[in-house]
């Protein structure tokens, strides 16, 4: 070969390189163009004026997804309107008389009403105590009202009704006031149950979904899934056993130790029901106007409800939760917030799972084990009906 031959051969080779940049470039520059117009069209659809487009309510309108949040804005919101409401968040914080009082209501519908773990009298008075806490509240008294279906066992409501005094107990409320209406046979599904609770927010912060800013740090206080997966599997229905049991649990005590580590730099405190840890997530992003990054290697799930909701076809992130909460902490405090969790029964599993970002804003961003990135959206239906 030549000097001139090498001289082209090397150009050649070059010229290759050039071509091979520029097409890579292309590509890359074609995927950025569609990942924008597929975010540009979610935003829009956000930006929408909600409104329900069925005749009729259907299963969707109670699974806490999107059916759940447009029914709520464009049926509830557009009714009873006010500053309060419109927060959107797991209680009402409220100034009354010189007080700093927290007032929450809630209802549960689970089926099967007893199940391994817990049953659906623990479950409301759990539930209720946790959206107090969840506004940083000190749970003090709840209500009680029952939905008895005729016929239903009177030893099956005694059964709930000490389950309701064994949680209320554990938890140092008191259950004060209530009321019972029976209807016909077929009407109720056995029974339904509503709660309502006041608490006193003893601290000088006010949490909300709204506050997360880019650089917090985003917590989950232990393993996900295990309530859903637990009461789908309790009905039966599937050929699928599993060491799975209810994590219902009272969150106030270890609500309490984190608040007391991370003061003014925890933002945001939610407990993950209806729609699991990424229905949680989307309600942040959306009110808070950022980004939430999301590590899936560093989500704590159960090999058992990894396997379970596998079989089922669903994804644990969505799945109910009745005992663990998500925290978005300031990055100085969420040392300190780790180690009050750890410390307690109900935070030992507990784990930085992402953070918050700038970008894309009101976006959800799942880093997956594969090394790519997704959207996390709101489900439109619930995989798990029923499970609270």
């Amino acid at each position: 070969m030549t000097a001139l031959d090498g001289e082209h051969a090397g150009g050649g080779t070059r010229s290759a390189g050039w071509a091979e940049d520029a097409v890579a470039r292309h590509a890359g520059a074609e995927h950025l163009r569609s990942e924008e117009q597929v975010l540009e069209r979610i935003e829009r659809t956000r930006r929408r004026r909600p409104r329900v487009r069925e005749d009729r309510i259907t299963l969707a309108h109670g699974a806490g997804g999107k059916a759940t949040h447009t029914l709520i804005e464009a049926v509830f919101l557009e009714a009873f309107r006010n500053p309060v409401l419109e927060a959107l968040e797991d209680g009402a914080a409220l100034d009354a008389g010189g007080a700093r009082l927290a007032f929450t209501t809630d209802a549960f519908v689970v089926s099967p009403l007893f199940f391994p773990g817990g049953d659906i009298g623990d479950l409301a008075v759990n539930g209720t105590v946790n959206d107090l806490a969840m506004c940083g509240a000190r749970p003090r008294h709840l209500s009680a009202s029952f939905i008895l279906e005729e016929g239903f066992p009177v030893a099956d409501l005694q059964r709930i009704a000490a389950s309701m005094a064994r949680a209320a107990a554990a938890a140092g409320v008191e259950i004060v006031t209530g009321d019972t209406k029976v209807v016909r046979r077929g009407q109720a599904d056995g029974c339904f149950v509503t709660t309502a609770g006041i608490g006193v927010r003893e601290r000088p912060i006010t949490l909300s979904a709204a506050s997360a800013r880019p650089g917090d740090a985003v917590i989950v206080s232990g393993p996900i899934g295990d309530h859903g997966i637990t009461v789908m599997l309790a009905r039966g229905e599937l050929d699928i056993e599993a060491d799975i049991v209810s994590d219902t649990a009272a969150l106030h005590g270890v609500t309490a130790d984190l608040l007391d580590a991370g003061g003014d730099g925890v933002r945001v405190l939610r407990d993950a029901t209806r729609g699991g840890v990424a229905t949680i997530l989307n309600e942040i992003a959306g009110s808070s106007g950022v980004a939430v990054v999301v590590d899936e290697a560093a989500v704590p799930v159960r090999d058992e409800v990894v396997g379970a909701s596998e079989l089922l076809g669903i994804d644990p992130l969505y799945v109910a939760c009745e005992g663990r909460l998500v925290a978005v902490v300031a990055p100085s405090r969420a040392g300190a917030v780790m180690a009050a969790l750890h410390a307690h029964p109900l935070g030992a599993g507990a784990a930085v799972v992402g953070h918050v970002a700038e970008d894309p804003p009101g976006m959800v961003l799942l880093r997956t084990t594969f090394g790519g990135t997704r959207i996390v959206d709101l489900l439109v239906g619930d995989p798990l009906p029923r499970i609270c």
